[in-house]
């Protein structure tokens, strides 16, 4: 069950994280869920830094860590990209 809520997270906060940088066209659902999951992590590990809980489960905060973490992500990506 807990992979189950992993995958939503990741899906919900990538999903936010394309309307937020305006690629939701371009990519399709498992990239907004990989996005999601890989920006838990790196939103986990920046408010960690910060002094801050990382993902505490399936909360509105772990979604916004999750979309913060997604939208440094696909930011970088167009960096790398041009």
């Amino acid at each position: 069950m807990n992979l189950i809520l992993w995958i939503l997270l990741g899906l919900i906060a990538g999903w936010l994280a394309s309307v937020i940088t305006r690629t939701n066209n371009r990519q399709g659902t498992l990239m907004d869920i990989i996005f999601g999951i890989l920006g838990a992590l790196v939103g986990g590990v920046i408010m960690n830094f910060l002094g801050q809980p990382g993902i505490t489960g399936f909360s509105i905060y772990s979604i916004i860590v999750a979309t913060i973490g997604a939208v440094i992500l696909i930011w970088l990506g167009r960096l790398v990209r041009s």
